[in-house]
């Protein structure tokens, strides 16, 4: 745990090597990443923490904030504790909700960034600046459902949301505790929405953020996804574009015993071995 002037953060490290900072997605926690990084096998420093509401990271943001600001400033605060005085650069990995976070993090420049994973991110903007209207509508439409059955009381809607990512019957389809925990964190993830709807991510932006990333996509999640994770990958200057067969959004716990076939893990381990054997090759 980190002690902060605007309140506690989750902070988890385990094995040793190259630093990996995992950040999770909406209604999510650290301990989301625990697959994949049991998966590793400790052959990296691997890092993990939680977005503002969730977990033991406080809520820090209020209506005035600029969006994503918050969220951004928690991964800041993570990546300097684990980069130490050396300021050493960290391979930075962001699901969902958490991917935005870690590009917003790239952009920013504050904190030395040796390359990213982007897993399904909700680059909602850039789905809008590329004229993709229909992918956006697509989640506009999903999400005012959800909002307005929210306002009436109804937090259980977060049901439908669930769905639209991973297919009809998703939520159904979880453990109970799974289901009362999205429930419960309906209210935080309504803030989510309002950061993701709000953080503008225009085409020169991404051509900025000149570390290697590799983007990934499950090869049957909902085409809004696969479509802003296709144009994540075709506007940023150094990005490769892997998908995962047979996987849907929430990848992160449905391919945890895939490892290494094709798995979120695989893709993250190759994007830092590539990346440190990229990066030795131009230091010698």
């Amino acid at each position: 745990m980190l002690d902060d002037p605007q309140g506690a953060i989750d902070y988890e490290e385990s094995g040793n090597g190259a630093t990996i900072v995992f950040v999770p997605g909406s209604c999510s926690t650290a301990a989301a990443w625990r697959p994949i990084v049991a998966a590793l096998a400790g052959r990296f420093r691997c890092v993990t923490t939680s977005l503002p509401g969730y977990g033991g990271t406080a809520e820090r943001r209020t209506p005035i904030d600029p969006p994503m600001t918050r969220e951004v400033e928690v991964v800041e605060a993570v990546v300097r504790r684990a980069t130490g005085a050396r300021h050493t650069p960290v391979h930075l990995v962001g699901h969902s909700f958490g991917g935005q976070v870690a590009l917003a993090v790239a952009l920013r420049r504050q904190v030395p960034v040796a390359s990213l994973v982007i897993a399904e991110a909700t680059t909602l903007d850039l789905l809008r600046a590329a004229g993709e209207i229909d992918h956006y509508q697509a989640f506009r439409d999903v999400t005012d459902r959800y909002f307005a059955a929210f306002q009436q009381g109804r937090p259980e809607a977060i049901a439908a949301l669930i769905d639209f990512y991973s297919g009809p019957g998703t939520f159904e389809s979880w453990p109970a505790r799974a289901r009362d925990f999205m429930v419960a964190n309906a209210p935080t993830n309504i803030l989510d929405w309002a950061s993701a709807y709000g953080f503008l991510l225009p085409l020169p932006a991404l051509q900025t953020i000149d570390v290697s990333t590799c983007v990934v996509c499950g090869s049957v999640s909902h085409p809004a996804l696969r479509r802003a994770s296709e144009l994540l990958s075709i506007h940023l200057p150094d990005a490769s574009f892997v998908t995962i067969a047979d996987a849907a959004h929430f990848m992160i716990s449905t391919h945890r015993k895939k490892w290494p076939a094709s798995s979120l893990a695989t893709a993250v381990r190759r994007q830092v071995v590539a990346c440190r054997v990229s990066l030795h090759w131009v230091l010698d």
